[in-house]
């Protein structure tokens, strides 16, 4: 059975108190009475100390209402309600007086107080003062624990990685989340842009405000400033009604705008009058609207480069790149892989209600070598599957994704082998030099760097540098081929 409500009666007048408690323990309650504000904020300390206390919680739950005189000699009530307010916001004040003043009533219910009563204390008015004030405290109690479920799911304990790069998006957020300044994130496809622009809302005084995303990519063009700004009925066909946009539901809060990069002209030049203004006009109107918004903006393509080629607004650049959080690919954290990928697995064991308790070595090096075009987001699905489709306590190779056990085997879907002189002889008749010198103790991605190198370049120079023709030959996307070039410096060589 749950516990009864504790209610926390304080009054300097001994009668009233006992006679207010003796009441609510006969209607139900758990009461305790205090002589003054001072003696409240010490029960209501020694409860919250002791909360979660299992064996004494019967004894030392918190409590949900305080009902609480006016006019006391040491710490009066409205010093009570600032107090509870700024100490313990779960905890609702009930406001008890001798002398009603419209003035005092008000500036307790501004303090949270659930109901204002006048003595004497009419017994049907204070029993449903109480009723009310549960409700209420219930409802506050609810909210925390949401809060707390979202700042565990957003919050920076998500965002993996122990790579000096990742030591420095964590040491930006911390660093911009307290302020309004306007975000700019960068980095390619499934680096994690949305989880740290959420991150940074969730560490923000606007945290229980929404957090409103808007993606510019995943709109049609011709939807795109109706969806962010709204509209009124009768701006366009099919516009049968009022409509508010992402920009208003987000007032208080957050708005994070993905892939920028897509924005329209158009909608480029009403955005910078947002960020400078904070004022919009819905599509179809000529009501301005103000909004307070904290703006959070990503982009999958480098936007100085997209201003020198005239596709996005110079002004709009400067001024949504304030502060700059740069997400770097995967590879280039490959010694984050062992953690990010155990944390999916912990993850989905739990979701799938399953215990696997690791991946094995084979697959674990497997994970490291592959080059994950689609970054986090790829791993993350990649050990999802897995974790679907074991039926072992540990992940193995078998349980990986088919482009990976590709990856491993050898790019052309062939495993790579060693010829006589111990150098590397892909079937598609690149040859790799052996190593010089004897064995020199090295990372293997590391060590797969020289090599990796050659294969592409070879095949490149085979094919003419023709890129559609090689990415196919070699059994990879374009994109990834093209990031191996420039890794390289192969582009120079062409």
């Amino acid at each position: 059975m749950p516990d009864k409500p504790r209610i926390l009666i304080v009054d300097d007048d001994p009668i009233v108190a006992e006679s207010l408690a003796e009441f609510l323990a006969r209607e139900g309650y758990v009461t305790t009475t205090a002589g003054d504000g001072n003696e409240a904020m010490d029960l209501i300390g020694s409860t919250a100390d002791t909360e979660g206390d299992t064996a004494g919680r019967s004894q030392a739950a918190p409590y949900a209402v305080v009902i609480t005189d006016m006019n006391m000699p040491r710490s009066d009530g409205i010093e009570l309600l600032k107090r509870l307010r700024k100490q313990s916001p779960s905890v609702v004040p009930i406001m008890i007086t001798g002398f009603g003043k419209i003035e005092s009533a008000v500036e307790a219910v501004k303090l949270g107080a659930a109901d204002y009563l006048t003595k004497p204390v009419v017994d049907d008015e204070l029993r449903i003062a109480v009723n009310k004030a549960l409700n209420q405290h219930t409802l506050l109690h609810e909210n925390q624990t949401l809060k707390a479920q979202l700042s565990e799911r957003f919050g920076m304990g998500n965002i993996i990685g122990s790579d000096y790069r990742m030591q420095k998006v964590y040491d930006l957020v911390d660093a911009v989340a307290e302020s309004k300044t306007t975000v700019l994130i960068g980095g390619g496809s499934g680096t994690g842009k949305s989880m740290v622009a959420r991150a940074i809302h969730a560490n923000s005084p606007r945290q229980s405000a929404p957090f409103i995303t808007f993606s510019c990519g995943a709109i049609p063009e011709t939807l795109l400033e109706s969806e962010l700004f709204g509209h009124v009925k009768g701006a366009f066909t099919g516009a049968d009604h009022d409509k508010p946009g992402k920009c208003l539901a987000a007032d208080g809060g957050t708005l994070f705008i993905d892939e920028i990069n897509s924005a329209t002209p158009s909608l480029q030049l009403k955005l910078l009058r947002v960020l400078q203004e904070k004022q919009f006009e819905p599509v179809g109107s000529t009501q301005t609207t103000t909004v307070d918004v904290r703006f959070i903006l990503a982009t999958n393509q480098p936007l100085e480069q997209l201003v020198r080629g005239g596709t996005f607004r110079e002004d709009l650049y400067y001024r949504i790149n304030v502060v700059h959080i740069q997400m770097p690919n995967l590879t280039d954290r490959v010694g984050d892989i062992p953690a990010l990928a155990n944390h999916f697995v912990e993850k989905y064991c739990k979701e799938a209600g399953k215990t696997i308790t690791g991946i094995d070595e084979q697959a674990m090096n497997a994970l490291q070598s592959y080059d994950w075009p689609g970054n986090v987001r790829e791993l993350e699905n990649a050990i999802e599957r897995a974790v679907v489709l074991s039926r072992q306590p540990i992940i193995s190779l078998d349980q990986l994704p088919e482009t990976i056990q590709r990856f491993v085997r050898g790019e052309t879907g062939h495993a790579l082998s060693l010829s006589p002189d111990q150098s590397f002889a892909p079937s598609g008749g690149v040859h790799v030099p052996a190593l010089e010198g004897g064995w020199h103790p090295t990372p293997l991605v590391d060590a797969l760097v020289e090599p990796e190198k050659q294969i592409i370049l070879a095949a490149l120079e085979a094919n003419d540098w023709n890129r559609q023709i090689t990415a196919s030959q070699l059994d990879i996307n374009r994109t990834t081929l093209y990031k191996k070039i420039k890794q390289f410096g192969l582009d120079q060589a062409g």
